[in-house]
């Protein structure tokens, strides 16, 4: 149980006392002490003013005197200022918080809830290899998993492929004109940077012969429809749908180069799926939906023979579900995926981690679910996150100005080798020692910065400023963790209670009131679908370890009861950075 919630009906019981009426905990509101006033929690006493008809002094002294009297051993002392109770917890309860979490790696963590969550994030193209975009996706879909079931929800990891359409002939169609028969082998290419680098070759060779046509005399919207190149992927694409064998044969032979690619990346990065979904078994369940939905008087078809949803009674407007050629959108095989996974997991809830582009189009989704009455529309949950961008503007594929993930993952590893090696510290690593060392500073640092923003923010990524050891970065908080695992290495905290008749420090009892908000804070994490909050939360909490560690040797401390009690600090903060470092899918060194 966190503090507050131990509070609450403590409060409410002493309002109930001194007013002889009913109370609510929902009614109360509790906050953390500002720093510059003393005492631990603070109750706003304005909403209760009226209706006691007290003065805030009063009701604050008549309160305060209520729960030192009835809880002598938790209340240790209160102040009034103007409407705000500030309390003060008596440090017996802070030795207990430690004693019970310094030694326990649950801490923090929920048992099982029986709820059932799908967690759908990644979402690449077979026409690319993955990007610094898809790395803020991945990171943030992966954390979010992770934390949900921290807290107790059974979870899967999803990833649907979008492994069809014109983007992908686009590919195709450029490896049959520029290769001349090379693979990823015999060019020695990660193959979904090899595909990838067809993409943009088609879009270099599809620009070139727009120019040619417009400089023919023809117009520039007639050119870029008349242009060969694109004439023959749209024609690839209706080959593909009417299922030309040497057609299917080449897009599963580029797929299987791009998947292999993929493997490789996911495996780096720490991305892992229990399921994978594809777009081209996805949109034919689809266009049974939307079938269905005809015959209901959901969807309506006009006059061309396309097939439409009305939206203007909830604000927005006509959607197009299938075309009037019969070919599906977007939301239709979104639709066919969604009845897919609910019919295969029995879903609580179904997160789409997806780019905040997409807003639209997923409040139509889960507008449609609904008007067919699908059981699981509710759960349908849109965590919409902000594009990623470099200091140098925003990235665009089809002009080959992308940054791959792979690229950006080596930079870190780089950038973390220069680092470390200016600081001069890992003279005595073995090489295996360092390379495993520069991966784990590189992937904290670049996982770290991606996830400290909240979500639902745009966001400049910097590799440099990611990795300073003194920022606010991850690299600051595993070498937190490093620093206190030396100090433990030098001697253990010991088993037992701690003498409970010594007053803590203020830093020392600063610490401990921070680790006893972990659980709170994962809590908080797993219902706003938010890492920022334990990203900041580990930040905060190796900023007060150095801050602590600064002003009171553990070592040589005062007193051998002291010394205990710092290990037990130090060992407990140790954990709770490990644990929640975890969550973000950060590893936290021993040495650094």
């Amino acid at each position: 149980m966190s503090i507050v919630n131990r509070i609450k009906p403590l409060v409410v019981k002493a309002l109930q006392h001194i007013s002889g009426q009913e109370f609510k905990e929902s009614d109360l509101t509790i906050n953390s002490t500002k720093p510059e006033f003393e005492g631990d929690y603070t109750i706003v006493l304005f909403s209760f003013i009226k209706q006691l008809k007290k003065s805030p002094e009063q009701l604050g002294a008549e309160l305060g005197d209520e729960l030192l009297k009835n809880d002598p051993s938790f209340f240790k002392a209160y102040n009034v200022i103007k409407g705000f109770l500030n309390l003060t917890i008596d440090d017996s309860y802070w030795l207990e918080v430690l004693q019970s979490g310094y030694n326990n790696k649950q801490f923090g963590l929920s048992a099982a809830n029986g709820q059932k969550v799908m967690v759908e994030y990644s979402s690449p193209n077979t026409n690319k290899p993955l990007h610094l975009g898809h790395l803020r996706n991945n990171f943030l879909g992966w954390s979010v998993a992770e934390i949900l079931k921290a807290k107790g929800y059974g979870i899967i990891k999803s990833c649907i492929v979008n492994d069809r359409g014109i983007h992908i002939c686009k590919s195709m169609i450029a490896w049959q004109l520029f290769a001349n028969g090379a693979t990823p082998e015999s060019t020695h290419t990660k193959g979904d940077h090899f595909v990838g680098e067809y993409y943009v070759k088609f879009n270099d060779e599809y620009k070139k012969q727009v120019e040619e046509l417009v400089a023919g005399g023809m117009t520039k919207e007639l050119a870029e429809k008349e242009a060969p190149i694109m004439k023959g992927t749209q024609q690839m694409l209706l080959d593909w749908e009417e299922g030309k064998p040497e057609v299917i044969e080449l897009w599963k032979t580029m797929n299987s180069w791009v998947y292999a690619g993929f493997d490789v990346t996911y495996k780096r990065i720490g991305s892992d799926f229990q399921k994978m979904y594809y777009e081209s078994e996805t949109y034919l369940p689809g266009k049974k939906f939307v079938e269905d939905g005809l015959k209901t008087g959901v969807f309506f078809k006009k006059e061309d023979g396309s097939v439409w949803i009305d939206l203007t009674d909830e604000g927005l407007d006509e959607k197009l579900v299938l075309r009037k050629d019969g070919t599906s959108v977007y939301i239709t095989q979104d639709l066919g995926l969604a009845q897919q996974k609910y019919e295969e997991f029995r879903y609580d809830q179904s997160i789409y981690v997806i780019a905040d582009e997409q807003n639209y189009h997923m409040k139509v989704l889960k507008l449609i679910l609904k008007k067919l009455g699908k059981p699981y529309a509710d759960g349908i949950y849109h965590l919409s996150y902000g594009m990623v961008e470099l200091p140098s503007g925003r990235m665009k594929s089809r002009e080959g100005t992308v940054v791959d993930a792979d690229d950006m993952v080596e930079e870190m590893v780089n950038v973390a080798r220069n680092k470390t090696e200016e600081l001069g510290k890992v003279k005595d690593f073995t090489e295996a020692e360092l390379k495993e060392l520069y991966d784990t500073i590189a992937l904290g640092a670049l996982k770290f910065f991606l996830l400290r923003v909240d979500p639902k923010k745009k966001m400049i990524f910097n590799p440099e400023e990611s990795i300073d050891f003194h920022g606010f970065t991850g690299p600051f908080v595993q070498y937190t963790h490093a620093r206190i695992k030396s100090i433990l290495r030098k001697q253990k905290a010991a088993d037992g209670p701690l003498a409970t008749d010594h007053s803590l420090l203020k830093l020392e009892k600063d610490l401990i009131v921070s680790l006893e908000q972990y659980p709170t804070i994962t809590d908080q994490a797993a219902a706003e679908h938010n890492p920022s909050l334990l990203a900041i939360y580990a930040f905060n909490l190796a900023k007060s370890f150095n801050t602590f560690y600064t002003e009171h040797s553990v070592m040589n401390a005062e007193t051998e009861e002291k010394k205990q009690l710092r290990l037990q600090i130090a060992a407990m903060t140790a954990n709770v950075i490990a644990s929640a470092m975890s969550l973000l899918g950060i590893k936290v060194p021993e040495r650094m």
